[in-house]
């Protein structure tokens, strides 16, 4: 089964080419083709993500992303067997041009489409690149990023439990709002992140929220208003402003205080779930002290732990077309015809349907093969 893949929900554009066998004993799906396009340098001049500048830029972007991936697999659009894309969360806006082109290429050659939950993309994008036998159940999963922060129990594709989320702010939003309180450009948490490089993370004592409350959720507000209010004394302490070693210092208390409560809260997570592994997902996956802190926590409990290649880490479409495929060996994939389409900017992972607010577009009835 061949399946092109869109990715379109916030400030990337993807497009790739999975293919997977069908069947008992079917070996892992292959990744044949990926693009990609960020859209950093056109939101970094208003410090985040313009929703409507991100639709326009999918608009311009999409479709020869579409086209290269084609080209990258050495496929035609013939050659194709289905079509999938990010059906939800995201931006309203954002997430329409995505469905909509994966529509109108599914519509043009008779395909079935297949929407997919972004969050789910991310859930198993550490197993992209797994050889036989590494895609494993059941796992905790740290799903880790600027708009989410959440722990689920997977117990395998499509059977999803949340055991705790953040009650306010993602750690990915602490880590870019902390950054841009130190003059950083955005996205500002991989910039922070080598900033702390140079500082001491024990220079100041940072609130761990929610860190030992008992529960498995998280809060990440109180500590950016701690962080602020030590910026603005701190700034008017030294009257022109903070010096690079104090930034720095900053920058690693800080960091480590986001990775304290993620790791705290992981393992507590592994605890109570008796699970074997670990899985780590999303943008801020891609955060050294994170993976540092986890690593030497796996060898010292003896837990399995994986992360996602670091170019998986941020939205793409490989990850899209990969939970698609892995849908489809489990015989969950929920293929339509295309036409008449729907897009979830709100849409909970635990909820196996596709329910939850939407934005329709259509009907309309599909060409028969």
């Amino acid at each position: 089964m061949r399946i092109l893949a869109f990715e379109s929900s916030c400030d990337e554009t993807g497009a790739a080419v999975v293919e997977c066998e069908l069947g008992p004993g079917s070996l892992p799906p292959r990744l044949r083709a990926h693009t990609l396009h960020s859209q950093i340098a056109l939101h970094q001049p208003y410090g985040g993500v313009v929703p409507e500048l991100a639709s326009r830029d999918h608009v311009r972007r999409i479709a020869p992303l579409a086209s290269q991936a084609l080209k990258q697999a050495g496929l035609s659009i013939g050659e194709l067997d289905a079509v999938a894309y990010t059906a939800g969360p995201g931006l309203a806006g954002a997430l329409l041009v995505g469905a909509a082109m994966a529509h109108s290429v599914a519509f043009s050659a008779a395909l079935p489409v297949l929407p997919v939950h972004h969050l789910e993309g991310h859930l198993l994008s550490p197993f992209i690149d797994a050889a036989p036998g590494e895609v494993a159940f059941p796992f905790v999963a740290l799903l880790v990023s600027g708009g989410h922060t959440q722990l689920m129990s997977v117990q395998g594709v499509g059977r999803y439990e949340l055991l705790g989320e953040s009650i306010d702010d993602a750690a990915g939003e602490a880590f870019d709002k902390s950054a841009m309180l130190l003059g950083l450009p955005y996205p500002g948490g991989a910039a922070l992140s080598r900033l702390a490089e140079g500082g001491r993370a024990d220079a100041f004592a940072f609130p761990r929220p929610l860190a030992h409350d008992g529960s498995l959720d998280f809060s990440f507000s109180g500590l950016k208003t701690s962080f602020w209010t030590r910026v603005q004394r701190l700034s008017t302490t030294e009257g022109e402003g903070l010096d690079a070693a104090l930034r720095a210092d900053l920058a690693a208390s800080v960091e480590a205080a986001i990775v304290d409560v993620l790791v705290s809260k992981s393992l507590q997570a592994l605890r109570r779930t008796a699970h074997p592994r670990l899985v780590v997902a999303g943008g801020v996956g891609a955060n050294r002290r994170l993976r540092e802190r986890l690593l030497q926590a796996s060898q010292e409990r003896g837990f399995e732990l994986r992360f996602p290649d670091l170019r998986f880490c941020m939205d793409n479409a490989a990850m899209i077309g990969f939970a698609a495929a892995l849908r489809a060996q489990a015989g969950l994939a929920a293929l339509r015809p295309a036409g008449d389409f729907a897009v979830h900017p709100r849409w909970d992972l635990s909820d196996a349907g596709l329910g939850g607010p939407r934005v329709r577009v259509g009907p309309a009835a599909a060409p028969s093969r």
